[in-house]
């Protein structure tokens, strides 16, 4: 399979999804994507998110972050192309109705970050309202669920 990965993906962070890509013989292709960070055009497309705290910051982060975020899953939305965020975790969550468990470490720097309920309730709305998928993983799964979902695409 020839994936396209977001040519603005941070190099050397993500050598065991390459690794993985490049040993099931797949090969990827880097390129500026206009949503998502992996992609089999123009039917699907993956955003990865390095933990759950990525993942809130650019939901209820700074007005900026969140209005950006949006605009991706709009962008993907209107594009006819199904966006799935995969947030990777070694805090065992799996599911949207786990996050509402999930304690924000910011929490005790700041008593306004976004906590596990409200985080959960965003992206229920977002799922709802733009058509993103949000999935869980462990780091190391994240290679194989890329991968099936991509398929999805083809």
């Amino acid at each position: 399979m020839i994936i396209q990965e977001d040519s603005r993906q941070q190099a050397g962070k993500h050598d065991i999804k390459h690794a993985a890509f490049g040993s099931a013989g797949d090969t990827i292709i880097r390129c500026k994507l206009p949503f998502g960070d992996y992609a089999l055009p123009p039917t699907v497309a993956v955003d990865t998110k390095a933990s759950m705290q990525e993942i809130a910051q650019n939901i209820g982060g700074t007005r900026e972050e969140h209005e950006r975020f949006k605009r991706e899953l709009v962008a993907a939305r209107d594009a006819g192309c199904h966006l799935y965020v995969l947030v990777e975790n070694d805090e065992g969550i799996t599911s949207l109705e786990e996050v509402a468990y999930w304690t924000n470490p910011r929490l005790g720097i700041s008593p306004k970050a976004i906590n596990g309920p409200q985080l959960m309730k965003a992206m229920q709305t977002m799922q709802l309202r733009y058509g993103v998928t949000f999935m869980f993983c462990r780091p190391d799964w994240a290679a194989e669920i890329i991968k099936r979902l991509l398929r999805r695409g083809t």
